[in-house]
């Protein structure tokens, strides 16, 4: 989304250590206001943010119970591998202007326990969720569920023709499902134009619930170039994670529970407004399992 990404996992670190382990089980308190694991257990899933801490934590905290509370042995969680690297930005470039996807080195799913790439190493996406993750498991005094993490890169529009779809299936058969996305990305410091630039409290929120809603409606649906298309219009980053969730679960009926903005203007060093929505969305299915 910028050629230049500012480095949110070593923010997320600082934030982590800033928050320690009593903020965090603050954070974990407040994540209590919704109770998502009924709709794990249906067949559907949960959308958190991967912004910051202190922005959009009980959202994330939320997220994190629903996955311990679904009762399932095993939860999968699809991360954002965003493009950091020249390698994953050229790849991505190149596709977007008609290159073959097939022969991209990038293409595919990365994630712990797989061979092949490790971009997803340098990943900051599931930081918080896994730093979240972490306290309240050690809190409850168990494990929890095994940890499933995968990062699909260059998904296009096919999640059925993406390497290691296969897998996905046979882990997502038994597994609560859970997504990282922001869904909206906004103003001066990602390209927008000043003059239609919106401060979040002077419309700008309002349009971010519309265009997250168009693409809930798009996924499901099951219209992945009409939602990759969204993607680029709303400065989406779900473009790889949501087709993939969307293959994986089936049709979905989406609804959002908590929007907030995070105010991203000192990181990218640009005017405000520069924001991104933390979105909370929980899934249900349309044919309950």
């Amino acid at each position: 989304m910028r050629r230049n990404m500012p480095d949110f996992r070593a923010k997320a670190s600082a934030d982590q250590a800033r928050l320690g382990q009593a903020g965090a089980l603050d954070l974990l308190d407040a994540g209590r206001a919704w109770d998502l694991a009924p709709a794990l257990r249906a067949g559907g899933s949960v959308i958190f943010p991967h912004a910051s801490l202190e922005a959009c934590g009980h959202q994330i905290a939320a997220a994190v119970h629903a996955g311990l509370d679904s009762g399932a042995a095993r939860v999968l969680v699809l991360g954002v591998l965003h493009a950091q690297t020249p390698e994953l930005a050229e790849a991505r470039e190149r596709v977007a202007h008609g290159g073959a996807v097939a022969q991209e080195p990038t293409w595919g799913i990365q994630g712990p326990g797989l061979a092949g790439r490790a971009d997803w190493r340098a990943e900051f996406s599931l930081a918080n969720f896994r730093f979240l993750w972490e306290q309240e498991t050690q809190r409850r005094g168990s494990a929890g569920p095994e940890l499933v993490i995968r990062y699909p890169y260059l998904v296009e529009g096919r999640p059925d023709r993406l390497p290691g779809i296969g897998e996905l299936q046979e882990i997502a058969r038994d597994a609560a499902v859970l997504v990282t996305t922001d869904p909206f990305h906004h103003g001066i410091g990602y390209g927008e134009p000043p003059e239609t630039a919106l401060a979040p409290e002077q419309g700008g929120l309002e349009l971010a619930r519309r265009q997250i809603a168009t693409g809930l409606d798009l996924l499901r649906g099951g219209d992945y170039a009409g939602y990759h298309q969204h993607c680029v219009a709303a400065r989406s980053d779900g473009r790889d994670v949501g087709p993939v969730l969307r293959y994986l679960l089936g049709p979905v009926d989406g609804r959002i529970l908590d929007l907030i903005a995070d105010d991203m203007a000192a990181m990218y060093q640009q005017p405000a407004p520069t924001w991104v929505a933390g979105a909370l969305i929980e899934l249900q299915p349309v044919e309950p399992r």
